[in-house]
């Protein structure tokens, strides 16, 4: 029995939805954390699938896998006790030939799967070649309140000369939780300091790690999709229990985006396809942790012409918003402001004054539909009064047919059409029978 394909039109859409983010991501750098329980559960090959496509699209990928249930189960096989200090591992000599064997066959695993190939596969055609080598050079952490962690590590310093020339050649990196120094030493790493090391040097443009949670919930237990440092400083600085592993990498997201990672990511490792679902949606499906908010109100130029109609053409189509042809956005691109969202046309409105009656028309005021509960609408039109006020304007109107409750929520009146301004009134579209509403600046 064959699955059901996708509505034609439901597919086209889609595909054109993601276009923005695959012109985006090309030549990107991108560093994936993800622990070792992803391969002991078998979840790997759905996620060599997403590895597969974003090498395809010209993404710069950085792999760097744990190995923790791995190295347990060797411990547990020599029957070496695993010893931690402040949630540390303790590395002793033992302990430090397990950890080699365990992260070794783990990376043959990985690399293993990278390599599949099989027709009428997601992988079909695949040309990964995966990079490996002494990129991450290590020290020791030392002694911490009197106990020695032996071959336990930090990293000092990622070879970013080399990483670079890797990628360049179409190779993805995968990085082990094991580092290396210059006196022939190896120690153990933990994948996070691996991780988020690396972004920091490459100024990589993504950090992304797979997680146990879904991301980072709120006090009320709803999924928080973004937070500012200063936001995600907040959360950890405060009384409520976290997840072990909030705890343990939002920290790390929050290091990455204050040393010019732009965006790190915290996904679930159990969702399939969640790495595609983060990065290839407007809303993701996870949290995304980024230095300040992504949010930016702007003038528009006439660059932003071809944006706003994009904006705007479903909405006229339906007879929401009156008809704009280009000629005319393109002359009254002035009385434009934008609204971005990670560098993204999301939102829009026009300001037209009428100075002798002390009046403005608040028009074309527009959001993309997947924004819409998110308060933009009322940031432009904080942003238009704002403006009207500057130009010692007393009042604010709009007409519409369509979003009436929406207005008066926000203090606008209902008012006879005479009350518009003479020059308005002369161009009113009595077929149309838009209702006016206005507001008072005073």
């Amino acid at each position: 029995m064959t699955a059901m394909p996708l509505q034609s039109a439901d597919f086209v859409n889609w595909f054109r939805s993601v276009a923005p983010y695959i012109n985006a991501f090309r030549g990107k750098t991108f560093v994936v954390a993800f622990g070792g329980e992803v391969v002991a559960d078998g979840k790997f090959v759905e996620l060599t699938h997403d590895f597969n496509l974003l090498a395809a699209l010209g993404i710069r990928l950085v792999l760097v896998h744990g190995a923790r249930p791995q190295i347990e189960q060797r411990l547990a096989q020599e029957k070496i006790e695993g010893r931690y200090h402040h949630g540390i591992r303790l590395t002793d000599a033992e302990t430090m030939l397990c950890v080699k064997e365990a992260v070794g066959r783990v990376r043959l695993e990985i690399e293993a799967l990278l390599s599949v190939g099989l027709a009428n596969s997601p992988m079909a055609n695949a040309d990964i070649r995966v990079a490996g080598g002494n990129f991450i050079t290590a020290q020791p952490i030392g002694v911490i309140n009197g106990i020695d962690l032996m071959h336990t590590g930090c990293v000092r310093k990622v070879d970013v000369a080399a990483l670079r020339d890797r990628m360049e050649f179409g190779e993805v990196v995968l990085l082990s939780p094991l580092g290396y120094s210059p006196t022939g030493e190896v120690f153990n790493l933990t994948l996070e300091d691996v991780a988020t090391a690396t972004a920091v040097a490459l100024d990589a443009d993504k950090l992304i790690f797979l997680t146990d949670t879904d991301g980072v919930h709120g006090k009320d237990g709803k999924l928080l999709q973004e937070l500012t440092v200063v936001e995600a400083n907040k959360v950890l600085a405060g009384k409520r229990k976290l997840p072990d592993d909030v705890s343990l990498f939002l920290p790390c997201a929050v290091r990455a985006c204050e040393a010019g990672v732009a965006r790190t990511h915290l996904v679930s490792r159990h969702t399939d396809g969640a790495l595609l679902q983060e990065l290839f949606s407007d809303d993701g499906i996870g949290t995304m942790v980024v230095e300040s908010t992504l949010n930016t109100l702007r003038d528009a130029t006439i660059e932003d012409v071809g944006g706003i109609l994009q904006l705007l053409q479903p909405l006229e189509a339906e007879g929401i918003l009156v008809r704009r042809s280009r000629e005319l956005l393109e002359r009254e691109i002035g009385r434009f402001v934008l609204l971005e969202h990670d560098h993204r046309i999301v939102g829009c409105a026009a300001l037209y004054p009428f100075a002798d009656e002390k009046a403005a028309e608040l028009a074309c005021l527009a959001i993309q539909p997947g924004y819409r509960r998110h308060g933009y609408g009322d940031a432009l039109l904080k942003h238009i009064a704002t403006r009207a006020k500057t130009m010692k304007l007393q009042k604010l109107f709009v007409l519409t047919t369509r979003t009436a409750h929406w207005f008066i929520e926000r203090g606008f009146k209902e008012v006879d059409v005479e009350q518009l301004p003479a020059q308005k009134k002369t161009l009113y579209n009595y077929q149309r029978r838009s209702k006016v509403f206005v507001l008072s600046l005073k």
